[in-house]
């Protein structure tokens, strides 16, 4: 019998100790649970330029500190987190958003994390930070599509640890291996775990293709996949799932990347996202079991806007190391069903009229569940060096111009692949596609073209497109990948370069 208790298998455990959502979180609730539970600290954790998270401690004095704290949020120095704030008039406000509320798993004292939100100094929502970015083209995409834009992603890393020399897995063949040939399954289970403890609503992990050996060290991909949730809970269990990955590795001594590539002829790694829009509860994605007119204007939308969108998920020049042919990467501008050559891929999404559940279990009842809430489409392009609400903003802009664009249906049809774009006899076909930047500076100078779009319904502030193509430009890669693509060690003074990106 299952049980009525809806939070009882619930991992977080404020919310099971609440008995209520995350997204219902009071600061009454906050403060109830740190009393009851004994917890001493307070942790705020937001992002910084450089896309990772940053923390500042907070030891509780007494029930009126925390209330204080909790209310009024701190100060901070904006100049020393984002490029765009200039020194002379820094001070930014930091504000705990309490639906992100989490305990922190590797703090020996109790702690209470949440994440926050940035605030200038008239106390209106800091326009070019990246959480109220990502707010704003949410709520573009729900004035003018009537629906909800929801995502989720595909978190591929490698742990690096010592060769052990024993159960060697075949090279390039470490897709959804077992242990003993895959040495690093515990530690994912114990990051999910974690994650979830946290909020992260995780819909499974595996090993992934990358498994090989090098001076001694054994490196494995592995990759995290989470559950469609609404854009900007997305960021935030994305972005405390790498900073939970990091910390864990270095707790048990191993080294782990998001990089794009981390050498040459190995897999490298992505961050695919996934997307659908949501109206009164209902996925839009599919139409009497096909995709729907809706799916393709918010396809067209990213296939119009592609080029632009990989200075938001592709920020460093190894990124553009991995966007190359016959690695299951896209490098052109294309979409297609189940196919790991394009840029935007519909994949399999359970729209079979058939009952498999029963076919594999004979004793079970016949079921109509209603899998059309599953169906999402994925772009393949970013990886782990973006700034995640940048990126997930950008697309959420780009599915809305779908929308508003008077010839989307006619860019969807126009764009559609069914084979294999890198196959000989399908070169006539290549050659009729746009390709995607090949360096930071082109991706800024596509940004730079495009960025009206982006600019549009106020979403990402002109100071923060401005700022993007600077970072972009100061990388002065135009021309690097074709000249170092024959050097091993110039390729590998860029890898450690940009090891821990994003």
């Amino acid at each position: 019998m299952i049980t009525d208790n809806l939070f009882a298998l619930n991992a977080n455990p404020i919310v099971a100790f609440l008995e209520k959502p995350s997204a219902e979180f009071t600061k009454e609730d906050i403060i109830n649970y740190m009393v009851k539970n004994d917890i001493r600290m307070v942790n705020f954790m937001y992002p910084g330029g450089d896309g990772k998270l940053k923390t500042l401690n907070f030891v509780v004095n007494d029930l009126a500190y925390l209330d204080t704290i909790l209310t009024c949020g701190e100060r901070v120095d904006g100049s020393s987190l984002f490029s765009f704030i200039q020194a002379g008039s820094s001070d930014l406000y930091v504000l705990p958003r309490f639906r992100t509320a989490f305990v922190d798993p590797f703090a020996e004292i109790p702690t209470v994390t949440l994440l926050c939100s940035f605030f200038d100094k008239d106390g209106h929502p800091l326009e070019s930070s990246p959480e109220h970015t990502l707010h704003k083209a949410a709520e573009a995409f729900r004035k003018v599509t009537g629906m909800e834009f929801q995502a989720m992603g595909e978190l591929e890393y490698y742990v690096i640890s010592d060769d052990e020399g024993v159960y060697p897995a075949q090279d390039q063949r470490g897709y959804h291996e077992s242990a003993p040939y895959a040495k690093s399954g515990d530690f994912r289970t114990r990051c999910m775990q974690y994650i979830a403890q946290a909020g992260g609503q995780i819909k499974y992990g595996h090993s992934e293709v990358g498994n090989f050996s090098l001076n001694g060290k054994n490196y494995e991909q592995n990759e995290i996949e989470f559950l469609p949730v609404p854009v900007e809970q997305a960021a935030e269990q994305l972005m405390v799932a790498k900073w939970v990955i990091r910390n864990l590795g270095y707790q048990l001594g191993y080294d782990v990347t998001f990089a794009p590539k981390i050498t040459t002829g190995k897999a490298g790694s992505g961050l695919h996202i996934h997307m659908r829009m949501l109206k009164d509860g209902q996925n839009q994605m599919l139409s009497h079991g096909v995709l729907s007119e809706s799916a393709r204007k918010m396809i067209a939308g990213m296939m119009d806007l592609a080029p632009a969108i990989t200075a938001f998920g592709n920020k460093n020049p190894m990124s553009y190391f991995r966007l190359v042919p016959h690695q299951e990467a896209p490098t052109n501008v294309c979409w297609g069903d189940r196919n790991r050559s394009v840029l935007v891929r519909v994949p399999l999404g359970w729209a079979a009229d058939a009952d498999m559940c029963r076919a594999a279990n004979p004793l079970e009842p016949q079921t109509s569940y209603d899998t059309s809430i599953k169906q999402t489409v994925e772009m393949r392009s970013p990886d782990g060096s973006a700034d995640l609400y940048q990126l997930l903003a950008g697309l959420c802009v780009a599915c809305r111009h779908g929308f508003e664009m008077s010839n989307a249906l006619e860019v969807a049809e126009r764009t559609y692949v069914n084979v294999n774009i890198h196959a000989a006899e399908n070169a006539d076909r290549l050659a009729s596609l746009a390709q995607l930047p090949d360096s930071c500076v082109a991706s800024a100078d596509c940004l730079n073209r495009q960025r009206k779009v982006f600019e549009e319904h106020g979403v990402f502030a002109p100071a923060m497109i401005d700022g993007i193509i600077d970072q972009l430009r100061a990388h002065d890669d135009v021309n690097l990948r074709k000249n170092i693509e024959g050097s091993p060690d110039e390729i590998q003074k860029l890898v450690m370069q940009f090891f821990h990106c994003g």
